[in-house]
């Protein structure tokens, strides 16, 4: 039971212009002709093919393999993509689920988050994005060993890149890299291929956007705080980007900012925040989710902390996937929303009655970051499978979190009432 309410692409890229991001349209139309120039036709199916590896020597962790896998050149000269794999036990003849695990700033490709999801029955690859490779024991946070084939770095350093060849941007190597990773667990004999999904964190969450709306043979992805429209609201906008050409940012916004592939990822999304992040505030969050070109839940958390084990934490991530690729029983899934001035309410299914429901609110305008908030119950109509709240006094934003049997969340969208009228 995954919404279906955000899979009308079309509509919902309609009303995201209807609502003044007349820049996400013209982002649209760049964004496309970028895509046609780097991921189509014989290219991206080459990149669908087992790529070449070899072991890493000097690299070990329990249950895994340390690998460098080929990747795409970097100005002109080889390069190479640290990764650890690993898989569950099996039965013979037995195959697996499988994720692709995408670290996010100051990270590195971590061993315990494969081992996480090998525990639970999946394989994994976790992939270095930035060109470099992880010390031994691991450390989270820079600086990190380089890889002496690696490709450029990453993440802030890819703003500086935007005059160089797209195909010498980190964006491309990391995108391509990812897609690399999933191929190679796809021909694993061990590996069900019709049955891998993508999560990413921050960085990664931002990066799971891009290769979710090039790989779609992804069956499930998972941007935990990553999104798009960076250039509406961001830690970025106010950080790096003012100390940048103008020219420059626009360039790189209309060339890996998300929106530009997120109408084009079709699999079922499982968006993982929190209320104050720094780096992917709401409003940026739900622009995403209108555009993106397949179903959506939502599992927004009161003041989540941003970080790499935080990331990885909330169960939701892996009951997501276990649905799509286990088969096992669905997370809540709010069918309907509707508000009006005075109250907000939502239809859910689940194969569960659920435990509790809140409106989450905050009456602070300014930066979303900096803002309180605050819960108040919301009234569960069991038989009719119905979560109704009044909207709170002045409140700038508010949502409804349901909470099922084992304290999962799911949300519905937010919404900012307006007092003017």
């Amino acid at each position: 039971m995954v919404s279906a309410l955000a899979g009308r692409p079309t509509a919902a890229r309609k009303a995201c212009i209807a609502r003044g991001s007349v820049r996400a349209a013209i982002t649209f139309m760049g964004g496309l002709i970028m895509m046609s120039k780097l991921f189509s036709g014989h290219h991206l199916q080459r990149l669908f093919e087992k790529p070449d590896y070899q072991p890493a020597s000097g690299f070990s962790a329990a249950g895994l393999e340390a690998v460098y896998i080929e990747n795409e050149p970097y100005r002109g000269n080889r390069t190479t993509v640290f990764a650890w794999m690993g898989l569950p036990e099996l039965k013979p003849g037995e195959q697996c689920p499988a994720m692709v695990l995408l670290h996010g700033g100051g990270g590195t490709a971590f061993d315990e988050w494969v081992r996480l999801w090998n525990a639970r029955g999946y394989a994994a690859i976790v992939i270095d994005q930035c060109g470099c490779q992880p010390q031994i024991p691991v450390v989270d946070g820079e600086p990190h060993d380089r890889n002496p084939d690696g490709g450029p770095p990453g993440w802030d350093q890819s703003v500086f890149q935007i005059t160089d060849p797209l195909t010498d941007q980190w964006q491309y190597h990391a995108i391509t890299a990812a897609i690399r990773a999933h191929s190679l667990l796809a021909h694993h004999p061990d590996v069900d291929a019709q049955r891998i999904g993508v999560t990413g964190i921050s960085w990664g969450g931002y990066m799971t956007c891009l290769v979710a709306g090039v790989d779609e043979r992804l069956k499930c992805a998972v941007p935990v705080y990553g999104c798009g429209f960076l250039g509406e609201n961001s830690g970025w906008k106010y950080g790096l980007f003012p100390t940048r050409p103008e020219a420059d940012i626009k360039k790189w916004l209309e060339h890996w900012d998300p929106a530009v592939f997120l109408p084009h990822a079709r699999m079922p999304f499982l968006w993982v925040n929190g209320t104050n992040d720094f780096a992917y505030p709401m409003d940026s969050m739900q622009k995403s989710y209108d555009i993106q070109g397949g179903p959506h839940q939502l599992c927004l958390r009161i003041e989540m902390p941003h970080g790499h084990p935080p990331g990885w934490e909330p169960v939701e991530i892996m009951d997501f996937a276990d649905h799509l690729l286990r088969g096992k029983l669905p997370l809540i899934e709010i069918t309907e929303f509707g508000h009006d001035t005075d109250s907000m309410w939502a239809h859910y299914e689940s194969p569960d009655p659920i435990k509790e429901a809140v409106v989450c609110y905050t009456r602070a305008e300014g930066c979303w970051a900096d803002r309180n908030y605050n819960e108040l119950p919301a009234a569960i109509d069991h038989e009719n499978r119905r979560v109704t709240a009044a909207i709170p006094n002045l409140a700038r934003v508010c949502y409804l979190n349901l909470i099922d049997q084992k304290d999962r969340v799911i949300s519905a969208r937010h919404i900012c009432p307006d007092y003017s009228v």
